[in-house]
């Protein structure tokens, strides 16, 4: 079994721990997610939204169960956001879709979703980067605790759903607190306050 303070290979990480949802790989250091059940229930309460959108849609949309992005070609990383929207009419482009869930290319992609957990400083800062380069259109950030640095959420500290658009090289980013509707531009016409994916606490 490796730790997570040895450096290791991507293929190393992919024979290991590429069914395990705790884990990505960033910069051949492996990183737990630490995710909880809380946080579980907020993926879960959001992904059935994004599911309806979906289905209204008529796209060639779609959310994998699992899957991973490997954003550098150079570097031993690979992403596993919490919510990813794949556009299937272009996945024949992917040249390790056809056997293993791996994305390589942003166009491949619609949407990513990140739920905060405590090492928030990587969705806040390097995630976006990261997601921007690639040229995937569109980012929520969903912080239901408020642990994001006040340099990213403001004072007081609060629950924040940020909608990151892509423009250019760079997201435009909306963030939205308690009892507001949040607009999509990829889902507009998506009915969803943060109250309606909370935990109950």
């Amino acid at each position: 079994m490796l730790t997570a303070s040895k450096v290791i290979t991507l293929q190393e990480f992919l024979e290991e721990y590429a069914d395990s949802p705790q884990y990505e790989l960033a910069d051949g250091e492996l990183v737990d997610m630490e995710p909880t059940g809380y946080h579980e229930t907020v993926s879960g309460k959001l992904a059935a939204y994004i599911g309806t959108m979906l289905l209204q849609s008529k796209q060639s949309w779609f959310m994998p169960r699992t899957c991973l992005i490997r954003p550098f070609s150079e570097l031993a990383t690979a992403r596993r956001p919490d919510l990813i929207v794949l556009d299937e009419s272009i996945l024949s482009n992917e040249p390790l879709w056809h056997k293993e869930p791996i994305i390589t290319q942003g166009k491949s992609i619609k949407l990513v979703v990140e739920v905060v957990s405590t090492n928030w400083e990587t969705d806040y800062a390097r995630k976006v980067e990261e997601y921007a380069f690639l040229g995937i259109p569109e980012y929520w950030i969903v912080d239901y605790r408020g642990l994001g640095g006040v340099a990213f959420i403001g004072k007081p500290k609060q629950p924040t759903f940020t909608v990151c658009e892509l423009m250019g090289e760079e997201y435009q980013q909306t963030q939205y607190r308690l009892k507001s509707n949040i607009f999509s531009p990829l889902f507009p016409n998506l009915q969803l306050c943060l109250e309606d994916i909370l935990p109950r606490f």
